[in-house]
């Protein structure tokens, strides 16, 4: 893939913008950040099915980026591999491997990092949390994980076991749990995830929280439809500057589209199951569809930043300036529309990280990819 024209960069302002961070980075390799996409990483052929998907990425404080992804090597136990830039996506090295040591199972599915703002358990800050699931080779359990590394990524150990779920197979019925998501939260950290354990749902969204990485506490219902055949899925959260919590998630099963990209709003984030969600709808009536992600950045028009967000259904991103409320609409991207894209805010914070591990059913064909965009829309800043 070629990259976009990339501009030198610009030192005093940017180094104004992030001087609460501390990093020792190359400025010259920060400019216009409208590129990509950029490849990661290219599977060989003897990977399996997809090969990759479902890639997440993580800024850490001295301005390099990890990413991981759904690794479909599946000859031995699969692991979940770590990445590195030190040049803000342009080049890529492979860094680590995070294995199952638990289970001999491998971990299979729907890696997330996060890290540490504050001490919590034993584990100090900056520390890196990896959750994700560890499944048999014959698909026939699924067991959510946490993982942790004090060495920014150079290496893993296994901190906690955080839910376990049947067959690995997404059909009402079946009893796996699914897609993690960390949050941290007053001392606390909670998990997102989809669950199919409750026979009254097809599906419903879940949370556990813990104070100290280890025990886990009750299944509490995030958002858990009165129709069973409805599959709510994939819970993604960011904190914004107004202390509310924004959460999307796919809505199977709605009325819009199916997959409708749904969100919620709350000033308290164990309290998203009290609300109704609502659909995304554009300002020229689009409504995205499957395997949304969204962020938050600090920056946008109105002194209130800017929700942005995106689905499967498209290359494009979804922006809001006013907290989620109010209208909603397009920023063109250079990425894919792509199967469960993440999204991060970069080092500047007017830069949208954007990392991709392919589309649903192109495995030949899929590879793991960054592109990065302006949240402004700005092609030469």
């Amino acid at each position: 893939m070629l990259f976009g024209k990339l501009l030198t960069a610009f030192a005093t302002t940017l180094l104004a913008t992030v001087s609460a961070v501390p990093v020792e980075v190359e400025t010259s390799q920060i400019g216009k950040r409208d590129f990509g996409p950029v490849t990661i990483f290219t599977p060989p052929s003897t990977y399996v099915n997809e090969r990759t998907l479902y890639a997440r990425s993580l800024l850490l404080k001295d301005g390099s980026i990890l990413t991981t992804w759904e690794n479909y090597d599946w000859s031995g136990m699969p692991w979940f591999p770590i990445f590195k830039s030190t040049d803000h996506g342009f080049t890529w090295t492979n860094f680590s491997q995070a294995h199952d040591t638990q289970n001999g199972w491998g971990l299979r599915y729907q890696p997330f990092l996060h890290l540490l703002e504050n001490d919590i358990g034993g584990f100090k800050a900056g520390t890196i949390l990896l959750a994700g699931n560890s499944i048999p080779a014959d698909l026939s359990k699924t067991q959510l994980e946490l993982y942790a590394s004090t060495d920014n990524g150079a290496s893993w150990g296994f901190v906690s076991h955080i839910a376990n779920g049947g067959k690995a197979v997404p059909n009402n019925g079946e009893t796996p749990v699914w897609e993690p998501f960390l949050l941290e939260y007053k001392g606390q950290v909670i998990c997102y995830y989809s669950d199919q354990r409750d026979p009254a749902h097809g599906q419903k969204l879940v949370y556990q929280s813990t104070s100290d990485l280890k025990n886990w506490g009750k299944v509490v219902d995030v958002e858990a439809n009165a129709v069973y055949s409805a599959r709510p899925g994939m819970p993604i959260i960011s904190k914004m500057s107004n202390n509310q919590y924004f959460l999307t998630y796919e809505n199977g099963g709605a009325a819009e589209v199916d997959f409708a990209v749904y969100y919620k709003i709350v000033s308290n984030p164990l309290s998203f199951g009290k609300i109704q969600g609502q659909a995304l709808r554009t300002v020229d009536g689009h409504v995205p569809y499957g395997s949304p992600y969204n962020i938050w950045t600090p920056v946008g028009p109105l002194q209130q930043g800017t929700v942005v967000v995106n689905a499967n259904s498209d290359s494009d991103c979804f922006i809001n300036h006013n907290y989620g409320t109010g209208n909603w609409t397009r920023l063109t991207t250079q990425a894919y529309a792509d199967y469960s894209r993440s999204l991060a805010v970069g080092l500047n914070p007017k830069d949208i990280v954007i990392v991709s591990g392919g589309a649903l059913g192109m495995g030949p064909t899929n590879h793991v990819y960054m592109a990065a965009r302006d949240v402004n829309g700005c092609s030469t800043c």
